[in-house]
């Protein structure tokens, strides 16, 4: 019966997609370089949270690669995003900044929302609540923990096409 329960869970989670991990509290990042992400260099576009999703990703320079993202609503900018992965000694780490469509911003003054490395796998690479996907040369997933309420989480799927 134990068996039964164990396998029933298993299935489930699997079957729920779960792509996202967490950063252990007590646990280091892996090593990594920019190397490792370069593939997301580009223009993407894609559709989520019921509008037209767009990311521009820099090539790395300078020890990081920036990028913009924007959700466009009903015709309207909804939110912009404005951030870099960084390379921080030798692993990396994702920071980012949002703003409203008028560019004011969520985030405190010198605050940013930061993603630290928890493993690179094959064409994946996750971050503490994001994981980048490399479907194809012209194809990415990106999957965000979203925090609903301040209580319930939930993974959302970006998917994008080159431009």
């Amino acid at each position: 019966m134990k068996v039964c329960i164990v396998i029933l869970f298993f299935s489930t989670f699997l079957c729920n997609g779960q792509n996202t991990l967490s950063f252990s509290e007590n646990g280091t990042s892996p090593k990594a370089s920019l190397q490792d992400v370069a593939w997301m260099e580009g223009h993407w576009k894609g559709e989520a949270f019921g509008g037209v999703t767009e990311e521009i990703w820099s090539p790395p320079l300078g020890g990081s690669m920036m990028f913009v993202f924007k959700l466009v609503s009903d015709g309207k900018v909804n939110f912009y995003e404005v951030g870099h992965i960084q390379q921080t000694g030798e692993t990396l780490v994702l920071q980012l900044k949002h703003f409203h469509g008028n560019l004011k911003g969520w985030e405190e003054k010198d605050d940013t929302v930061d993603f630290k490395l928890v493993k690179v796998e094959g064409d994946r690479v996750f971050f503490d609540g994001f994981t980048f996907e490399k479907i194809s040369d012209d194809e990415v997933n990106l999957y965000v923990v979203i925090s609903q309420d301040n209580k319930t989480e939930k993974e959302v799927k970006f998917n994008y096409k080159r431009m």
